[in-house]
């Protein structure tokens, strides 16, 4: 009951049942404290929520730092940064350990709701603090600053990772490589890139799809495809997504005949062609008044089985979309592609 009156913001009557429970003999418990701490803090009076902590440490009991960091994460997807703050702050004042998992929360919180400055100055008290970033976190910082357009001061922090001994992963330096393409920094992008090999980095497939997109955003076609060919021949991984990338080019150059070879070719590698392939094919073909070959290829829809990351993640790539990009690049990396999956279909529930 404690819990469904919370989640409805009935906390008068969450009151009520947590009063006569101790009425008749029974003392709430952690957790009956923490969904109670939970609602308040929802419900925006935080004065009741400190109350409920002080009355868990008079009788021995304390909130733990996950419970603590899960409010804080509920807190800034309410929008409520300052309740969140507010919360951390007293709590620290009555013993509560902040950890990096905290100041990560609320880091991400103010980067979310474009207040840099207050992530960044919450960045450096957590430093203070003798408390060490990891690179999880440092991908969190890195990534939020090349979403506002900060792609030199991502490098900064990357360097100080480096000097902490730390290793960045391929996220790390993926996610950076997409920053100065999106901002239109390419020979930037390449320096990095090439800083990055020196130092033992090794480009995946997700590396050479943000180089390639990067170039043809910028209509360097010629560009992108001597790339493209280099890899080829080096051997370097490609995907669907790198064959789509072309062809999306060529059709849109009305080189059709040339996007056609490009579809066989992945076909041959058993790279596709996926839905996202033959919708770019048929609304090339459909504009060039190429009907009855158009529908032929509607025809074939039916019989593809779309690889979700290849095809969403083209279009996720194409939109700047750097949020979930990150997201998608982690799993990516880390080969958790179900999880990848996961965070490509609550965008399509959230875009729908």
């Amino acid at each position: 009951m404690v819990k469904w009156y919370c989640k409805e913001g009935k906390m008068d009557e969450a009151g009520c049942v947590v009063a006569k429970m101790v009425e008749n003999g029974f003392s709430p418990d952690c957790f009956t404290y923490n969904t109670m701490i939970n609602g308040y803090c929802k419900a925006g009076t935080l004065g009741e929520a400190f109350k409920i902590m002080d009355e868990m440490g008079r009788k021995g009991l304390k909130m733990d730092t996950f419970t603590l960091n899960t409010i804080v994460h509920k807190l800034f997807v309410e929008k409520l940064l300052k309740e969140a703050y507010e919360l951390t702050v007293k709590a620290a004042k009555r013993g509560y350990i902040l950890d990096e998992l905290t100041y990560g929360t609320l880091i991400m919180g103010y980067f979310k709701n474009d207040q840099t400055n207050k992530a960044l100055k919450l960045w450096d008290e957590m430093k203070r603090k003798g408390i060490i970033p990891s690179v999880v976190t440092y991908n969190t910082i890195i990534g939020r600053l090349c979403h506002s357009l900060k792609t030199d001061q991502a490098v900064d922090k990357l360097n100080e990772l480096l000097d902490k001994g730390l290793a960045p992963d391929e996220a790390t330096c993926n996610i950076i490589l997409h920053g100065f393409c999106w901002e239109g920094a390419l020979k930037k992008a390449f320096l990095f890139y090439n800083r990055m090999v020196e130092n033992s980095f090794k480009p995946d497939v997700i590396t050479c799809n943000i180089l390639l997109r990067g170039i043809c955003k910028y209509g360097m076609f010629e560009k992108a495809f001597n790339l493209f060919n280099t890899w080829i021949i080096k051997g370097k991984p490609v995907d669907a997504v790198t064959y789509n990338t072309l062809i999306s080019v060529l059709c849109k150059e009305g080189k059709l005949d040339e996007a056609f070879d490009l579809m066989t070719e992945m076909e041959k590698k058993k790279l596709g062609p996926d839905r996202y392939t033959y919708t770019t094919i048929i609304g090339a073909l459909t504009h060039a008044g190429r009907t009855e070959e158009a529908k032929k290829f509607m025809s074939k829809l039916p019989e593809t089985s779309p690889n979700m990351i290849s095809e969403d993640t083209s279009q996720i790539l194409s939109s700047g979309d750097m949020d979930y990009l990150e997201q998608i690049t982690n799993f990516c990396t880390q080969r958790e592609v179900q999880r990848g999956n996961e965070t490509i279909s609550r965008i399509r529930v959230e875009r729908s």
